[in-house]
């Protein structure tokens, strides 16, 4: 069995993956983000401005990703199953990373969501004045708005994700009786869990577009909760809206899982080397 990379090769290699897959596929999530809103498609952009938001990705994607892996690996590493629980130890330590990631993240997609679907209109040119809008209307907790709606979609996403890419990996490996694997196979696994993942998490990820996208000021009004605001898009829109953009999700996320998870196997077997 290869020795998995140390904290730093997760850190760096981590961030190089997320940086990249990030910004590669940009305008497939504004797509997916503007087919979820409940304005429409068309009012809330079209294909118009598909790079809309693309500053606060350039800041979070590295640290958010970075922050993923180094947890990831270590607990994989360090947590004190059997051999034969190993589906677990990945599912565990994939949602604990999600969990960490995302104290970095969600204020980066609260901003990113919010300039795709030009929430702000004309007072928002950038994600800088997005997110001073946030900040002076809502406050810091603004920043934060969907935070428990994306944990809750990340830790299925990843408890699928993760398993079923260590487990691809393994019997890959095996077929070809070697390994590690390369890069470009490692990406392959990557691509097919995504995949998977991202169709069967939809719905949450629709439910955390939309929480994200509300801008009613929470100290004069309660928020619904998470089942009401299901409950809701599913009576007054029908149950096919919890899987809007379930096309661009899914192909965006099985393409940049190979991106994301071929790069990071890339990143770290180079660094290991050097």
């Amino acid at each position: 069995m290869s020795e998995g990379p140390t904290f730093t090769q997760s850190l760096v290699a981590g961030g190089l993956a997320g940086t990249a897959v990030d910004l590669l596929f940009f305008p497939i999530d504004t797509i997916k983000t503007r087919l979820q809103s409940s304005q429409g498609f068309v009012r809330a952009g079209g294909f118009r401005g598909i790079y809309k938001g693309i500053g606060s990705v350039v800041v979070g994607s590295a640290p958010g990703a970075a922050v993923f892996f180094c947890t990831y690996d270590t607990l994989k590493r360090t947590l004190p199953l059997a051999e034969n629980m190993a589906p677990v130890t990945h599912m565990l330590s994939a949602s604990t990373g999600e969990v960490a990631a995302c104290l970095i993240r969600v204020p980066t997609e609260v901003i990113k969501t919010r300039m795709q679907t030009s929430t702000y209109g004309s007072l928002a040119g950038s994600s800088f004045a997005a997110a001073r809008l946030v900040l002076s209307q809502e406050g810091l907790r603004g920043f934060y708005r969907g935070f428990g709606t994306t944990v809750m979609r990340e830790i299925p996403f990843t408890s699928i994700q993760f398993p079923l890419y260590e487990l691809l990996k393994r019997r890959l490996s095996q077929a070809l009786g070697r390994r590690p694997l390369h890069a470009y196979e490692a990406a392959v696994c990557g691509s097919i869990a995504g995949g998977v993942a991202a169709a069967l998490t939809t719905p949450l990820d629709v439910l955390k577009t939309r929480v994200m996208l509300d801008v009613r000021d929470t100290t004069k009004q309660s928020m619904p909760t998470l089942i009401a605001r299901l409950k809701q898009i599913y009576v007054s829109e029908g149950p096919r809206a919890l899987f809007s953009g379930v096309a661009p999700r899914t192909l965006w996320i099985s393409a940049g899982g190979a991106v994301f998870l071929g790069v990071y196997e890339w990143a770290a077997s180079t660094l290991k080397n050097i």
